[in-house]
């Protein structure tokens, strides 16, 4: 653990920024500190979160799983970056649809909507229902300007030829690292529930978002959960999607998610080459509103969550339940900070950005003064 980094979190628990953190500072492939703060889980019972407390990731699935499957595919030949992916898969066969790039998908600069409820758009989860959503989709700006979007990781996993990237990620991934509390729908693979942090009560977050966006579509009782997210996926579409979605869905601890962090830089994979590692810290949208590198955001970014002492070209990413992992290649050093910001919190939850700049400025000013 650091004394000021535990101080600082601790702050922001009593705050009601989030019940519970846990987080883990590494350089050169080692961890350096790490620590449990506040509880897990406060409703229906009182957990206090430990090292190895499992969380809901949500976002950080698209690059550790989709994006890692599909740099690996990218490197076996499989797929190019210019790969169009209505060439693809069949599903994709609107024009403009069709003419997108598997590098669009990757830095979000696609063109197509930042979100849509599948649960209300089709009965059906499978890849060709729900490529048939996004094969109807209106592209707006493509190759223009980054606009962050669940569909593009959704249909990268479409277009990675099964539409589930569990298979091959668990198969591969998972079982060479040893991943022993790394999962999809971890309930079903017998981790118990007290393991894992507690998510928002219900998805109220995401009724309202679609009374607001779509006043038009008729919510059923059954499209949205009311009780205590706890072991599922808090994400509403990858929920809809068996828990197991290219855009959310994985669960984690800090450790183990660093093991799958290590594999994206050159000196430490067992997975890709070291040409495949440059795609993560290479700047592929200059002279747009945001710098993005192969499903990762760069620290480039004005106003990214990496704070002001990361190296530019460290590559991080969030997660809407309130996760994060910044890796910085040219220090060898990566962040990694778990809360669950939507659990015992009724909307809005609050924006803990700020939180997440702080806390890698000072394990950053912590790391340096171990060097004096």
């Amino acid at each position: 653990m650091n004394e000021k980094i535990s101080a600082f979190l601790s702050e922001r628990i009593a705050a009601n920024d989030f019940p519970s953190a846990v987080y883990l500072v590494a350089e050169k492939g080692e961890i350096v500190f790490h620590d449990a703060l506040g509880n897990a889980v406060v409703t229906p019972a009182v957990i206090p979160a430990k090292l190895d407390t499992i969380y809901d990731l949500a976002s950080l699935t698209k690059p550790l799983v989709t994006g890692f499957l599909a740099a690996q595919q990218v490197e076996d030949g499989d797929l190019m970056l210019d790969s169009q992916i209505g060439g693809e898969h069949v599903v994709f066969d609107n024009e403009d649809v069709s003419r997108l790039t598997l590098l669009e998908l990757a830095t979000h600069t696609s063109g197509l909507p930042a979100w849509l409820p599948f649960y209300l758009l089709t009965d059906s989860s499978t890849p060709r229902s729900l490529g048939a959503v996004i094969n109807d989709q209106e592209v707006s700006g493509r190759g223009m300007r980054v606009e962050y979007s669940d569909l593009n990781f959704i249909a990268m996993s479409i277009v990675l030829e099964s539409g589930r990237p569990d298979s091959e990620f668990a198969l591969g991934v998972i079982k060479e690292l040893g991943l022993s509390r790394t999962a999809f729908e971890p309930l079903k693979k017998g981790f118990g529930r007290r393991l894992i942090a507690a998510s928002e009560h219900g998805n109220e977050y995401e009724r309202q978002t679609c009374i607001e966006k779509f006043p038009e579509l008729r919510i059923p009782h059954s499209a949205l959960r009311t009780r205590q997210i706890w072991g599922e996926v808090h994400d509403g579409n990858a929920y809809f999607m068996g828990g197991v979605a290219g855009h959310a869905g994985l669960f984690s601890t800090a450790e183990e998610v660093l093991k799958i962090a290590l594999q994206f830089l050159p000196q430490y994979t067992t997975f890709l080459k070291p040409e495949t590692c440059e795609l993560f810290r290479t700047n592929f949208t200059k002279g747009m509103n945001e710098v993005r590198s192969f499903a990762f955001q760069l620290a480039s970014t004005e106003g990214s969550t990496a704070g002001t002492s990361m190296s530019p070209e460290s590559f991080g990413h969030n997660g809407f339940t309130g996760t994060s992992l910044w890796i910085d290649p040219v220090k060898d050093r990566i962040f990694i900070l778990l809360t669950n910001r939507t659990h015992n919190h009724p909307p809005p939850f609050v924006n803990i950005n700020s939180v997440r700049r702080r806390f890698h400025d000072l394990a950053i000013e912590q790391l340096e003064l171990r060097k004096k």
